[in-house]
């Protein structure tokens, strides 16, 4: 097996919009846009024996993205998109897929051990056998591993109790202001200022990092000791599909290459806005965003 460093656990999934699909998944979306900076990513997940999870492999493949996907007696996963005018998604979410069912292989074992970083979130674990996949991958993972939650919370898959599990098996936390209003009501705290459960909450499962993002209304970054908050660029929305995936996994690039919070978030947020501006959750960066990681070019 190769050795990837980046990791991209739970759901990969087509898209279908009513006139096209897009390949998508929020796992495998961050594994994507991480990978487009030049780091060694696989998504890691699970395909039916069936045609879409062929095409998927041949889409990783043609996009240079690595991956772990065993075939299960399942079908590959399939989401309804349906697009408001203001290019926010409904999500009808097919149950009992192959990403359901990811079996803890070998290749997975050895890729926990040798990632620097990992994302996961809520969706995957709403069956059994995927949270006890996901819960041994991360187990698995070094100290000096970023362990990216981010929260994802869509339909009713989710419980206050697999929420409390990643929030203590994480060390950076991303969420939206419908996802920290609902953490807020879930443990309890006050959420009339959502900034102050943001600090709280970093306080109390000692985050290195919390992402809030407010769609049109900005996003901030807390940690420990320092906060950064940058307005949302005006840009012509297709639609916001893998967005929030896209600053995850940028963010995440530019802190891997040593850069400092101010400037991982200037360069999520940047890249998130392209990404709204394109139809589906992968599309292709420019050169002017993936460039600006480079040594020689500073951002």
């Amino acid at each position: 097996m190769k050795d990837y460093s980046i990791a991209g656990i739970g759901e990969v999934l087509w898209d279908l919009f009513p006139e096209y699909k897009r390949l998508g998944g929020g796992t495998a979306n961050f594994a994507y846009h991480v990978s487009q900076f030049g780091f060694d990513a696989a998504v890691a997940s699970a395909l039916g024996h069936d045609p879409l999870g062929d095409e998927v492999v041949r889409t990783l493949e043609d996009n240079k993205v690595g991956y772990l996907l065993p075939q299960v007696d399942f079908p590959t996963g399939t989401v309804q998109v349906e697009v408001n005018s203001d290019g926010v998604p409904r999500y009808d979410i097919r149950e009992q897929v192959a990403w359901d069912h990811i079996p803890y292989t070998d290749s997975l074992r050895e890729l926990a051990r040798n990632c620097s970083a990992v994302c996961f979130g809520s969706l995957a674990q709403r069956s059994e056998v995927s949270r006890t996949t996901i819960n041994r991958f991360l187990d698995d993972t070094s100290e000096e591993s970023l362990r990216i939650f981010d929260i994802n919370l869509r339909q009713n898959f989710y419980t206050s109790e697999t929420i409390l599990s990643s929030l203590q098996k994480c060390n950076i936390l991303k969420l939206n202001e419908e996802e920290v209003t609902l953490l807020a009501q879930m443990f309890g705290y006050d959420e009339l200022n959502l900034r102050a459960v943001c600090r709280s909450v970093v306080k109390d499962y000692a985050l290195q990092v919390l992402i809030l993002t407010c769609g049109a209304n900005g996003s901030y970054v807390f940690t420990p000791d320092e906060s950064s908050y940058y307005d949302t660029p005006k840009v012509e929305v297709a639609d916001t599909v893998g967005a929030g995936d896209s600053f995850t996994g940028a963010f995440c690039a530019a802190l891997l290459r040593g850069k400092s919070i101010r400037v991982a978030h200037r360069l999520a947020v940047d890249v998130s806005a392209y990404v709204c501006t394109q139809q589906g959750g992968m599309p292709p960066l420019p050169e002017s965003l993936t460039r600006r990681l480079d040594p020689e070019e500073g951002i």
